[in-house]
C-alpha cells in the first residue's frame, strides 16, 4: 500500500504539467524475484519515476521500455529471463523469470482512479488486468484492467460477458484465498490471462500506552506506512513524537479504535490494572496479533486473576496473545524492542514462523 500511495502522491504532482505516463508491474514471476506480482513503477516521459519492479536490476530497463510504451501509446509485456547469463539482473540475485506489463496511462484510462479506490478506505480492493491476448476483443484489449465493486459484487465496466463471467467467479476465489493469481480465459478461439490482484488494507497499529517507549514503535509504523492508533494520556507524551498518529484516544474516554483482521494490538500502559483492563476488552475483537509487554510471569498472574474472577480464554483466543512479545533477537532497548515486535508481527501477519531464512528448507516464497 505504501507503494501506491508514493505513485499516486507523484502522479498528482505532475499530472497539471501534461507529461504523459507509464505503470510497469509485475504480473507473473516464476522462480526467485525480489519483487513479486503486483509491484508497480510508474514512469514519466522524462524519466522521473516512483516504485519498483525488483531490487534494482530491472528499473533501468523498465524506465526506458516505458517511455517507448508512452511514445506509441501502445501496451506491452517483457519477459526478463535472470537467470540467463545475456540478460539484465546476471549476478545480481534474481534467477527467475518475470513478466512485467507496461501500460501507458492515457487521458480515459482509469488505473490510476482505481488505485485511489484502494487507498481510500480499509476494505479488501480487486483489480483485475489483462496480461496476455491472442487476439483482438472489442473493449478489452491488453492491460485493461477492471476494478471489481465488494458492494454490488460486479466487476465495473467488463463489457465482454463471457469475460465478465468468468472473472467474477474466479474473484470469488481470490477473495476467499486471499492470494493473488493469474487465470486463464477461454472463449471461441480467444485466449487471454488475467492478474486478478487482491490489495488488502495496509496494517493498522493499534498502541494502548503514553510512556517514552512508544516512539520507537510510532518511527518504525511510520516507516512502514501503517495506520497507527493510540489510547493514552497525550500530556505525558511529546507533541512533535505524535505527528504519524491518525487518531489519539483519550485513555479514560469512551471511544476506542476500530480494530479488523490487520490490526496488531500492543498493551505497554507499564501498569497492570490498565493492561489487564484492556485484555479483557480487546480479546473480543478480529485483531489476530494482541501483544502484552512484560515477563511471563506476570502474563500467568494475569490469566490467573481472569481465571479467578471466572473469565476463562478459548484456545483460540489465547493463540492470539503473545506475551511475552517479540521474536527473540536480544532486543534490550526500547528501539531494539520495537524491531522485536515487528518483525513478530509481520509473521504472524504472513504466516511464518520468524526463524533464520538459511535454516529454511525450499524456497523463500511459495511458488505458484
Amino acid at each position: 500500500m505504501k507503494e501506491i500511495k508514493s505513485i499516486l502522491q507523484l502522479y498528482n504532482s505532475l499530472k497539471a504539467s501534461g507529461e504523459k505516463c507509464a505503470i510497469a508491474q509485475v504480473v507473473r514471476v516464476e522462480e526467485s524475484s525480489y519483487r513479486r506480482e503486483g509491484a508497480r513503477m510508474l514512469v514519466f516521459e522524462s524519466g522521473v519515476f516512483e516504485g519498483g519492479i525488483s531490487g534494482g536490476c530491472l528499473e533501468g530497463d523498465a524506465l526506458q521500455r516505458s517511455q517507448i510504451a508512452i511514445l506509441k501509446q501502445q501496451p506491452s509485456i517483457v519477459t526478463y529471463d535472470t537467470s540467463k547469463e545475456n540478460e539484465i539482473g546476471v549476478g545480481l540475485g534474481c534467477n527467475g523469470v518475470i513478466d512485467v506489463l507496461i501500460s501507458p496511462i492515457s487521458g480515459n484510462s482509469a488505473t490510476l482512479e482505481m488505485l485511489q479506490k484502494c487507498v481510500s478506505d480499509r476494505g479488501e480492493h480487486i483489480i483485475a488486468t489483462v496480461t496476455a491476448l491472442n487476439a483482438d476483443i472489442d473493449t478489452v484489449p491488453l492491460g485493461r484492467s477492471f476494478y471489481y465493486d465488494n458492494d454490488s459484487a460486479s466487476l465495473e465496466d467488463c463489457q465482454h460477458n463471457g469475460l465478465r463471467n468468468f472473472l467474477q467467479d474466479k474473484i470469488k476465489d481470490v477473495l476467499d484465498k486471499k492470494k493473488s493469481k493469474t487465470y486463464h480465459f477461454e472463449e471461441k478461439g480467444v485466449k487471454a490471462s488475467i492478474f486478478i490482484e487482491l490489495i488488502p488494507p495496509q496494517f493498522h497499529l493499534s498502541i494502548y500506552g503514553d510512556n517514552y517507549d512508544v516512539y520507537p514503535m510510532l518511527e518504525m509504523a511510520k516507516l512502514m506506512d501503517w495506520d497507527v492508533s493510540l489510547v493514552g494520556n497525550v500530556q505525558k507524551l511529546k507533541k512533535e513524537k505524535l505527528q504519524s498518529v491518525k487518531k489519539i484516544y483519550l485513555k479514560d474516554g469512551e471511544e476506542r479504535p476500530e480494530i479488523d483482521h490487520r490490526t496488531a494490538i500492543i498493551l505497554m500502559a507499564h501498569d497492570y490494572k490498565t493492561d489487564y483492563a484492556n485484555l479483557q476488552q480487546l480479546i473480543k475483537s478480529q485483531a489476530p496479533y494482541i501483544a502484552s509487554l512484560g515477563p511471563r510471569k506476570r502474563f500467568d498472574k494475569m490469566i490467573g486473576e481472569f481465571k479467578a474472577n471466572g473469565v476463562k480464554f478459548s484456545d483460540e483466543e489465547l493463540e492470539r496473545i503473545y506475551a511475552p512479545c517479540g521474536l527473540e533477537i536480544g532486543a534490550n532497548t526500547p528501539e531494539e524492542i520495537a524491531i522485536s515486535l515487528f518483525t513478530e508481527i509481520l509473521a504472524v501477519f504472513s504466516g511464518k514462523e520468524g526463524g533464520m531464512l538459511r535454516e529454511k528448507q525450499g524456497p523463500i516464497h511459495e511458488r505458484v
